[in-house]
């Protein structure tokens, strides 16, 4: 059983990545319905939450449906980032995740995310401050190293367990790569079957189907997964994969009116977390991936994304679930074989499935 201190996971864990705008408590409510095993939040300025940000404040909401949930910080300074801890630990999530992999101009040129790649010993320091600061389990998230000439996730993996994480996820791409190419798993299965290496090790990168899944924890012998971009409008994904890992087969693939009843379901969420006009805003930006595989959607989506009460909204996503109840859509997937590359080691478009 894989446990983070005192949480007990289950044999093989699937974790929700922290996508910043996409994490939100509505998207991870959909998430822990569908089989999601452990969940973070968006991340969150450790500089936010000392100046009481209203932003960074809001999304360290939790629930306890969502448990066991961790709180992701990201910071470049030590003095923050401790005292992030012990914001963070207040609001009383089951874990403190520390984001090291985010490679976004704005973060990186503070030296936070993924920019801390390049200073290991400062990484060291900063992650040591953060696990005396608090009681919770600190847990880290990264990349393999910061381009092809430096990747030292190995030591990485090794000095932050020495200072007491209590588990590692790794982002099977570098920093230069930002999200294109193919996730590198080979030094994934490295850092975890170094003899030294004893917290559980997490994979995350291009996880898209149930077969990718059972291809990570047979080739590279990973503790768990942690997916992102696959659960965006197909919350499904975690359920399927645990199913699959199971009997070897498939789930039916859930029919239009099974994705509507769940996007309404988000819908709702986020007009009750966020108010009605910044939740029904701001879901707009799921409906694509709802209804990916729908022909000739365009019409119903452009209503979608210009309705602004809960009520018209659900009439057009009604609209939508009568319009095409008889279609069915085809499951899809990028690859040629069971291995995690793509067809063609073209990136893969982790939306494609189902």
């Amino acid at each position: 059983m894989v446990k983070i201190g005192n949480i007990i996971l289950g044999d093989f864990p699937l974790l929700l990545a922290p996508m910043e705008d996409v994490s939100d408590p509505p998207f991870r409510a959909v998430c822990k319905d569908q089989g999601a095993d452990l969940m973070y939040t968006e991340f969150i300025s450790s500089e936010g939450l000392i100046r009481d940000a209203i932003k960074s404040r809001q999304k360290l909401d939790i629930f306890d449906y969502e448990r066991p949930v961790g709180i992701q910080i990201f910071g470049g300074d030590e003095e923050p980032m401790a005292m992030a801890a012990q914001i963070v630990e207040a609001t009383n999530p089951d874990l403190l995740d520390i984001n090291y992999g985010c490679p976004v101009k704005k973060v990186v040129c503070k030296g936070a995310g993924s920019g801390i790649l390049k200073d290991i010993p400062k990484m060291v320091k900063l992650t040591s401050a953060v696990v005396k600061a608090t009681r919770l389990p600190v847990t880290v998230k990264t990349r393999l190293g910061w381009d092809d000439n430096m990747k030292n996730i190995e030591e990485v993996a090794e000095r932050l367990q020495d200072i007491g994480i209590q588990a590692l996820t790794i982002h099977g791409r570098t920093r230069t790569q930002m999200y294109k190419g193919s996730a590198d798993w080979s030094l994934i299965a490295k850092v975890k079957n170094n003899p030294r290496i004893h917290i559980p090790i997490f994979g995350n990168g291009d996880i898209c189907t149930p077969e990718q899944a059972v291809a990570a924890r047979q080739k590279y012998g990973v503790d768990g997964i942690m997916i992102g971009r696959a659960a965006i409008g197909y919350p499904w994904i975690f359920n399927e994969i645990k199913h699959f890992m199971k009997t070897g087969e498939h789930l039916p693939l859930p029919t239009v009116f099974e994705r509507v009843e769940v996007c309404k379901k988000h819908l709702r969420h986020s007009v009750a977390w966020k108010g009605d006009v910044v939740g029904i805003l701001e879901m707009r930006r799921h409906y694509t991936n709802y209804l990916k595989g729908l022909p000739h959607i365009k019409d119903f989506r452009q209503q979608l994304v210009t309705c602004n009460t809960l009520a018209a909204v659900e009439d057009v996503l009604d609209k939508v679930a009568v319009h095409y109840k008889d279609h069915v859509i085809e499951r899809t997937s990028p690859l040629t074989d069971n291995n995690l590359l793509p067809a063609n080691n073209e990136v893969v478009d982790c939306n494609v499935y189902g």
